[in-house]
């Protein structure tokens, strides 16, 4: 079974009772009203060999990573992040200085998106596994399901250089050039939009971040609005551009299915668009099913993580 029907099936299970509960399973966040507060709740896990190979990553990166993107997620609802807990399971000859410099990693994100780690668990494993849960605050919760017909869709900046960057550390590459070098940055380190937080918040209809791929990503925004959205202009990074000439990729392909930029992609009305020039428009809204580019439709397919 594919990973998306495995959650619904294993979700169905679980009923939701709490009045409180304004939002369950199936966003970017839970969200909570807690005395008039609306609290956001995400987790996000970084596997040793799933997520990550030990040696392809600076421990202080991989720190900074698990921190960044559960930020993405807590902004891509309209929130800030407050208060996380992390849970660890590693193997017992682990070296005890990568954990220090992982968790140095950790500490300077959660100063750099002004949060708080408060809390967690340690075990063992045979592999490293680190498991951050992190709750945020929003005024009005941005979700994945409210697109409107004729909404502008937006990105918050260049996609598919993750996908690039990773490609470049697995092809254990010497002599790279310096567009190669920012490329795995992007990887490695990525930085959620905090940035953009407010303005989203205030004008933006939907909004998902981009961990699993753009197409993918807005498959799911198309998918619970019940909408059909059209993509004309897809930007790409000159130093994707670069990548793809020197290793004969096609860099649109990596662009629409490149996964874990950790960009926002959001809907917004017309009148509202003018909040968003340092972000790019690449399509829009209307009545319908799907993702198309122009009139050709395509295939929504992302990163599984099953």
């Amino acid at each position: 079974m594919a990973e998306f029907e495995i959650i619904k099936k294993l979700t169905n299970i679980l009923s939701i009772n709490d009045k409180d509960v304004l939002i369950g399973f199936g966003d970017d966040c839970a969200c909570v009203n807690v005395n008039g507060k609306k609290l956001l709740f995400t987790a996000d896990i970084q596997v040793e060999n799933r997520h990550f190979i030990k040696d392809k990553i600076t421990p202080k990166d991989l720190g900074w990573k698990l921190v960044s993107v559960n930020v993405s997620d807590v902004v891509a609802c309209g929130g800030v992040p407050r208060w996380g807990l992390i849970s660890i399971a590693v193997p017992k000859n682990i070296d005890i200085s990568f954990l220090e410099k992982v968790y140095e990693g950790i500490n300077e994100a959660k100063n750099f998106y002004k949060c708080e780690i408060i809390g967690g668990n340690t075990s063992s494993a045979n592999e490293i596994i680190f498991d951050l849960f992190l709750t945020g605050e929003t005024e009005k919760f941005i979700s994945r399901s409210n697109a409107k017909e004729g909404d502008l869709v937006f990105i918050s900046g260049y996609t598919g250089l993750s996908r690039a960057g990773l490609e470049i550390l697995l092809n254990n590459t010497n002599n790279l050039d310096n567009f190669e070098l920012e490329l795995i940055k992007y990887h490695t380190r990525p930085t959620a939009r905090l940035d953009l937080q407010k303005k989203i918040q205030k004008y933006a209809n939907s909004c998902i971040d981009i961990s699993d791929g753009l197409v993918a990503d807005l498959g799911h925004i198309s998918k619970m609005s019940n909408k059909k959205i059209v993509l004309e202009n897809i930007p790409i990074s000159p130093i994707l551009e670069k990548f793809s000439k020197k290793y004969s990729k096609d860099p649109l392909e990596y662009a629409l299915y490149g996964g874990e930029d950790y960009q926002l992609a959001f809907t917004v009305s017309k009148e509202n668009e003018r909040y968003f020039k340092d972000c790019f428009k690449i399509g829009y809204v209307e009545k319908g099913r799907g993702i198309y580019l122009n009139d050709k439709p395509l295939k929504i397919k992302g990163f599984e993580h099953l």
